[in-house]
């Protein structure tokens, strides 16, 4: 009986996570761009803390569809903050931070040339 209730409250505290809310540019930006500075994030952000595989595992739900990231999320043990991915913790308690632009299209993505 006791299983039963650690599992219940697992799953009614898992936290789902969504994507952002549509978002603006600070000016419009091509495909490529984004992809450029998604790349400069991701090449950079292990450097800042955390552990690499967390840092592999939030870059893979932010590349992933929505249920598959949640898969990725969970097992990775990621403690998420914001349910948009935007503030996240590993189980030793450091944090990680995803800037929009790695996990959403902004609103004024403009085509490549």
């Amino acid at each position: 009986m006791e299983l039963m209730v650690i599992f219940q409250y697992v799953v009614e505290n898992v936290k789902k996570i969504r994507k952002p809310k549509p978002w603006k540019h600070s000016e419009p930006i091509t495909r490529a761009q984004l992809a450029k500075i998604r790349d400069e994030f991701w090449d950079t952000a292990p450097y800042n803390g955390g552990r690499k595989e967390i840092w592999d595992a939030l870059r893979a739900a932010a590349e992933a569809e929505l249920i598959l990231a949640q898969a990725i999320i969970d097992s990775a043990g990621v403690i998420v903050q914001n349910d948009d991915l935007t503030i996240c913790y590993d189980e030793r308690g450091a944090k990680y931070e995803l800037p929009k632009y790695v996990l959403s299209e902004p609103i004024n993505l403009i085509q490549d040339k």
